[in-house]
Protein backbone atom coordinates (compact mmCIF):
# COMPACT_ATOMS: atom_id res chain seq x y z
CA UNK A 1 0.00 0.00 0.00
CA UNK A 2 1.21 3.48 -0.90
CA UNK A 3 0.67 5.08 2.50
CA UNK A 4 1.18 8.67 1.33
CA UNK A 5 -1.39 8.20 -1.43
CA UNK A 6 -3.77 6.57 1.06
CA UNK A 7 -3.36 9.51 3.42
CA UNK A 8 -4.13 11.94 0.58
CA UNK A 9 -7.27 9.98 -0.34
CA UNK A 10 -8.37 9.92 3.29
CA UNK A 11 -7.97 13.69 3.59
CA UNK A 12 -9.96 14.29 0.39
CA UNK A 13 -12.77 11.99 1.55
CA UNK A 14 -13.01 13.95 4.80
CA UNK A 15 -12.98 17.30 2.99
CA UNK A 16 -15.55 16.29 0.37
CA UNK A 17 -17.65 14.13 2.72
CA UNK A 18 -18.20 11.60 -0.04
CA UNK A 19 -16.44 8.52 -1.40
CA UNK A 20 -18.08 8.93 -4.80
CA UNK A 21 -17.08 12.60 -5.11
CA UNK A 22 -13.42 11.72 -4.51
CA UNK A 23 -13.70 8.81 -6.93
CA UNK A 24 -14.91 11.20 -9.63
CA UNK A 25 -12.09 13.63 -8.83
CA UNK A 26 -9.49 10.89 -9.15
CA UNK A 27 -11.22 9.26 -12.14
CA UNK A 28 -11.57 5.93 -10.39
CA UNK A 29 -14.39 3.95 -8.78
CA UNK A 30 -16.00 4.27 -5.36
CA UNK A 31 -15.11 0.67 -4.42
CA UNK A 32 -11.46 1.47 -5.13
CA UNK A 33 -11.55 4.45 -2.75
CA UNK A 34 -13.29 2.32 -0.09
CA UNK A 35 -10.69 -0.42 -0.52
CA UNK A 36 -7.81 2.03 0.01
CA UNK A 37 -9.35 3.38 3.21
CA UNK A 38 -10.11 -0.10 4.58
CA UNK A 39 -6.50 -1.06 3.97
CA UNK A 40 -5.33 2.11 5.74
CA UNK A 41 -7.58 1.37 8.73
CA UNK A 42 -6.26 -2.20 8.86
CA UNK A 43 -2.68 -0.93 8.81
CA UNK A 44 -3.42 1.54 11.61
CA UNK A 45 -5.44 -0.96 13.61
CA UNK A 46 -8.59 1.10 14.10
CA UNK A 47 -11.52 2.89 12.50
CA UNK A 48 -11.01 6.33 10.96
CA UNK A 49 -14.50 6.95 9.63
CA UNK A 50 -17.85 6.00 11.11
CA UNK A 51 -19.94 5.22 8.05
CA UNK A 52 -23.71 5.64 7.88
CA UNK A 53 -26.25 5.68 5.10
CA UNK A 54 -26.52 9.50 5.17
CA UNK A 55 -23.13 10.92 6.03
CA UNK A 56 -19.54 10.26 7.00
CA UNK A 57 -18.22 11.24 10.40
CA UNK A 58 -14.76 10.91 11.87
CA UNK A 59 -13.97 8.85 14.93
CA UNK A 60 -11.90 10.60 17.61
CA UNK A 61 -8.84 8.75 16.34
CA UNK A 62 -9.80 9.64 12.77
CA UNK A 63 -9.97 13.36 13.59
CA UNK A 64 -6.50 13.30 15.15
CA UNK A 65 -5.13 11.35 12.19
CA UNK A 66 -6.79 13.73 9.71
CA UNK A 67 -5.11 16.78 11.28
CA UNK A 68 -1.73 15.01 11.30
CA UNK A 69 -2.16 13.89 7.69
CA UNK A 70 -2.87 17.45 6.57
CA UNK A 71 0.36 18.63 8.16
CA UNK A 72 2.38 15.79 6.63
CA UNK A 73 0.93 16.29 3.15
CA UNK A 74 1.50 20.04 3.35
CA UNK A 75 5.14 19.42 4.32
CA UNK A 76 5.62 17.00 1.40
CA UNK A 77 3.99 19.46 -0.98
CA UNK A 78 6.21 22.29 0.26
CA UNK A 79 9.34 20.14 -0.12
CA UNK A 80 8.43 19.25 -3.70
CA UNK A 81 7.69 22.88 -4.51
CA UNK A 82 11.03 23.96 -3.05
CA UNK A 83 12.84 21.39 -5.20
CA UNK A 84 10.88 22.28 -8.33
CA UNK A 85 10.89 26.04 -7.76
CA UNK A 86 10.83 27.85 -11.06
CA UNK A 87 10.17 24.66 -13.02
CA UNK A 88 6.60 23.78 -12.05
CA UNK A 89 4.39 23.14 -15.06
CA UNK A 90 1.05 24.91 -15.38
CA UNK A 91 -1.03 21.79 -15.79
CA UNK A 92 -3.62 19.60 -14.10
CA UNK A 93 -7.15 19.93 -12.75
CA UNK A 94 -8.36 23.32 -11.55
CA UNK A 95 -11.67 23.55 -9.69
CA UNK A 96 -13.02 27.12 -9.79
CA UNK A 97 -16.03 28.57 -7.97
CA UNK A 98 -18.12 31.68 -8.57
CA UNK A 99 -21.60 33.12 -8.26
CA UNK A 100 -23.82 32.14 -11.18
CA UNK A 101 -24.05 35.48 -13.01
CA UNK A 102 -20.45 36.59 -12.50
CA UNK A 103 -19.16 33.14 -13.39
CA UNK A 104 -21.24 32.93 -16.55
CA UNK A 105 -20.61 36.47 -17.80
CA UNK A 106 -17.11 37.23 -16.54
CA UNK A 107 -15.33 33.93 -15.88
CA UNK A 108 -16.63 31.41 -18.41
CA UNK A 109 -16.28 33.86 -21.29
CA UNK A 110 -12.55 34.23 -20.53
CA UNK A 111 -11.70 30.55 -20.17
CA UNK A 112 -10.91 30.04 -23.89
CA UNK A 113 -8.15 32.65 -23.68
CA UNK A 114 -6.66 31.11 -20.55
CA UNK A 115 -6.79 27.54 -21.88
CA UNK A 116 -5.20 28.64 -25.14
CA UNK A 117 -2.20 29.80 -23.10
CA UNK A 118 -2.25 26.75 -20.81
CA UNK A 119 -3.69 23.79 -22.75
CA UNK A 120 -2.60 21.25 -20.12
CA UNK A 121 -5.01 22.67 -17.53
CA UNK A 122 -8.48 21.14 -17.13
CA UNK A 123 -11.03 23.48 -15.52
CA UNK A 124 -14.11 22.46 -13.54
CA UNK A 125 -16.22 25.63 -13.12
CA UNK A 126 -18.71 25.37 -10.25
CA UNK A 127 -21.37 28.10 -10.13
CA UNK A 128 -23.60 28.76 -7.14
CA UNK A 129 -25.32 31.76 -5.62
CA UNK A 130 -24.97 30.19 -2.17
CA UNK A 131 -21.84 30.61 -0.06
CA UNK A 132 -19.24 28.15 -1.36
CA UNK A 133 -17.06 26.42 1.23
CA UNK A 134 -13.72 25.94 -0.49
CA UNK A 135 -12.60 22.94 1.55
CA UNK A 136 -15.79 20.86 1.59
CA UNK A 137 -16.47 21.56 -2.09
CA UNK A 138 -12.88 20.92 -3.12
CA UNK A 139 -12.36 24.32 -4.75
CA UNK A 140 -8.88 25.56 -5.61
CA UNK A 141 -10.05 29.14 -6.02
CA UNK A 142 -13.36 30.99 -5.93
CA UNK A 143 -14.37 34.54 -6.80
CA UNK A 144 -16.28 36.52 -4.19
CA UNK A 145 -17.89 39.92 -4.58
CA UNK A 146 -18.22 42.10 -1.50
CA UNK A 147 -16.36 42.43 1.78
CA UNK A 148 -14.69 39.27 3.07
CA UNK A 149 -15.45 38.08 6.59
CA UNK A 150 -13.37 34.87 6.73
CA UNK A 151 -9.82 35.74 7.75
CA UNK A 152 -8.69 32.13 7.40
CA UNK A 153 -8.41 32.38 3.60
CA UNK A 154 -5.83 33.58 1.11
CA UNK A 155 -7.46 36.46 -0.77
CA UNK A 156 -6.22 38.61 -3.64
CA UNK A 157 -8.08 41.70 -4.84
CA UNK A 158 -8.62 41.20 -8.59
CA UNK A 159 -11.14 43.89 -9.47
CA UNK A 160 -14.01 46.11 -8.44
CA UNK A 161 -17.72 45.83 -9.17
CA UNK A 162 -19.01 49.33 -9.82
CA UNK A 163 -22.77 49.58 -9.46
CA UNK A 164 -25.40 51.70 -11.12
CA UNK A 165 -29.00 52.58 -10.27
CA UNK A 166 -31.04 51.38 -13.18
CA UNK A 167 -34.59 51.08 -14.51
CA UNK A 168 -36.40 50.40 -17.77
CA UNK A 169 -37.81 53.39 -19.70
CA UNK A 170 -41.30 51.89 -19.33
CA UNK A 171 -41.05 52.05 -15.52
CA UNK A 172 -39.70 55.61 -15.53
CA UNK A 173 -42.37 56.79 -17.97
CA UNK A 174 -45.08 55.45 -15.67
CA UNK A 175 -43.66 56.34 -12.25
CA UNK A 176 -41.26 59.19 -12.90
CA UNK A 177 -37.52 59.40 -12.37
CA UNK A 178 -36.05 59.97 -8.89
CA UNK A 179 -33.60 62.86 -8.77
CA UNK A 180 -32.07 62.13 -5.36
CA UNK A 181 -31.48 58.93 -3.37
CA UNK A 182 -34.11 60.08 -0.86
CA UNK A 183 -36.77 59.92 -3.60
CA UNK A 184 -36.11 56.18 -4.02
CA UNK A 185 -38.27 55.67 -0.93
CA UNK A 186 -41.33 56.39 -3.07
CA UNK A 187 -40.39 53.82 -5.73
CA UNK A 188 -40.57 50.06 -6.16
CA UNK A 189 -36.96 48.96 -5.57
CA UNK A 190 -35.81 45.43 -6.31
CA UNK A 191 -33.57 43.76 -3.74
CA UNK A 192 -30.66 41.41 -4.38
CA UNK A 193 -30.93 39.58 -1.07
CA UNK A 194 -27.51 37.94 -0.79
CA UNK A 195 -25.84 41.19 0.29
CA UNK A 196 -25.70 42.01 4.00
CA UNK A 197 -27.03 45.51 3.25
CA UNK A 198 -29.68 44.36 0.78
CA UNK A 199 -32.24 47.06 1.65
CA UNK A 200 -29.74 49.83 2.43
CA UNK A 201 -28.46 51.63 -0.66
CA UNK A 202 -25.47 53.91 -0.08
CA UNK A 203 -24.36 56.78 -2.30
CA UNK A 204 -21.86 59.59 -2.17
CA UNK A 205 -21.92 63.02 -3.78
CA UNK A 206 -18.91 65.25 -3.24
CA UNK A 207 -18.07 64.47 0.41
CA UNK A 208 -21.61 63.79 1.57
CA UNK A 209 -22.84 60.24 2.19
CA UNK A 210 -26.46 59.39 1.39
CA UNK A 211 -28.18 56.29 2.79
CA UNK A 212 -31.68 55.21 1.92
CA UNK A 213 -33.76 52.26 3.10
CA UNK A 214 -35.54 50.93 0.06
CA UNK A 215 -38.61 48.74 -0.26
CA UNK A 216 -40.28 46.84 -3.07
CA UNK A 217 -42.54 43.95 -3.95
CA UNK A 218 -39.87 41.59 -5.36
CA UNK A 219 -36.42 40.32 -4.50
CA UNK A 220 -34.09 37.50 -5.58
CA UNK A 221 -30.85 35.75 -4.69
CA UNK A 222 -29.83 35.75 -8.38
CA UNK A 223 -28.68 38.94 -10.10
CA UNK A 224 -29.83 37.80 -13.54
CA UNK A 225 -33.35 37.36 -12.15
CA UNK A 226 -33.15 40.98 -10.94
CA UNK A 227 -32.09 41.97 -14.46
CA UNK A 228 -35.17 40.30 -15.95
CA UNK A 229 -37.41 42.13 -13.45
CA UNK A 230 -35.84 45.46 -14.42
CA UNK A 231 -36.20 44.73 -18.15
CA UNK A 232 -39.84 43.87 -17.52
CA UNK A 233 -40.45 47.31 -16.03
CA UNK A 234 -41.11 46.06 -12.50
CA UNK A 235 -38.90 48.51 -10.64
CA UNK A 236 -35.52 50.08 -9.94
CA UNK A 237 -32.35 48.11 -9.09
CA UNK A 238 -28.89 48.91 -7.79
CA UNK A 239 -26.83 46.43 -9.80
CA UNK A 240 -23.35 45.79 -11.22
CA UNK A 241 -22.60 47.69 -14.41
CA UNK A 242 -21.27 44.47 -15.96
CA UNK A 243 -24.70 42.88 -15.61
CA UNK A 244 -26.41 45.62 -17.67
CA UNK A 245 -23.59 46.77 -19.98
CA UNK A 246 -25.24 45.52 -23.19
CA UNK A 247 -28.69 46.72 -22.08
CA UNK A 248 -27.30 50.22 -21.46
CA UNK A 249 -25.75 50.34 -24.92
CA UNK A 250 -29.00 49.16 -26.52
CA UNK A 251 -31.16 51.61 -24.56
CA UNK A 252 -33.20 48.85 -22.92
CA UNK A 253 -32.46 50.41 -19.53
CA UNK A 254 -31.57 53.86 -18.23
CA UNK A 255 -28.94 54.70 -15.62
CA UNK A 256 -30.37 57.17 -13.11
CA UNK A 257 -28.92 59.19 -10.23
CA UNK A 258 -25.74 59.51 -12.27
CA UNK A 259 -24.45 62.44 -10.21
CA UNK A 260 -24.42 60.18 -7.12
CA UNK A 261 -21.73 57.50 -6.83
CA UNK A 262 -23.12 54.18 -5.65
CA UNK A 263 -21.08 52.11 -3.20
CA UNK A 264 -18.80 49.74 -5.13
CA UNK A 265 -17.89 46.17 -4.14
CA UNK A 266 -14.46 44.51 -4.21
CA UNK A 267 -13.84 41.30 -6.17
CA UNK A 268 -11.46 38.80 -4.57
CA UNK A 269 -9.94 35.55 -5.76
CA UNK A 270 -9.96 33.36 -2.65
CA UNK A 271 -8.02 30.16 -1.94
CA UNK A 272 -7.84 27.82 1.10
CA UNK A 273 -5.18 28.89 3.57
CA UNK A 274 -4.03 25.33 4.27
CA UNK A 275 -3.32 24.49 0.64
CA UNK A 276 -0.30 25.75 -1.25
CA UNK A 277 -1.23 27.63 -4.39
CA UNK A 278 -0.08 25.58 -7.35
CA UNK A 279 1.37 27.07 -10.52
CA UNK A 280 -1.98 26.62 -12.28
CA UNK A 281 -3.86 28.48 -9.51
CA UNK A 282 -1.37 31.36 -9.60
CA UNK A 283 -1.46 31.51 -13.40
CA UNK A 284 -5.26 31.50 -13.42
CA UNK A 285 -5.56 34.27 -10.82
CA UNK A 286 -2.94 36.36 -12.63
CA UNK A 287 -4.76 35.91 -15.93
CA UNK A 288 -8.18 36.75 -14.50
CA UNK A 289 -6.82 39.78 -12.61
CA UNK A 290 -5.38 41.25 -15.82
CA UNK A 291 -8.51 40.41 -17.83
CA UNK A 292 -10.89 41.94 -15.29
CA UNK A 293 -8.71 45.04 -14.97
CA UNK A 294 -8.98 45.60 -18.73
CA UNK A 295 -12.73 44.83 -19.00
CA UNK A 296 -14.68 47.98 -19.98
CA UNK A 297 -17.85 46.68 -18.28
CA UNK A 298 -16.01 46.73 -14.94
CA UNK A 299 -15.16 50.43 -15.28
CA UNK A 300 -17.34 53.19 -13.82
CA UNK A 301 -19.85 54.79 -16.17
CA UNK A 302 -18.62 58.00 -17.75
Amino acid sequence: MDKLNAMAIFVRVVERGSFSAVAREMQTSQPTISKVLRALETKLGGKLIARSTRQLSLTDEGLRYYNECRQILAAVDAAEHSFQSGRETVAGNLRVGSSVSFGRLQIASRLPGFLKLYPQVHIDLQLSDQHQDLVTEGLDVTFRIGDLHDSGLIARHVGTTHRVTIAAPAYLNQHGQPRTPLELGAHNCLQFNLLNSQNLWVYQKDVQRHEVRIKGNAQSNNSEAIREMVLGGLGIALSPIWLFSEDLKAGRVTAILREYTAQSLPIHAVSPANRRQSARVKAFIDYMSQALDAAPELKPLR
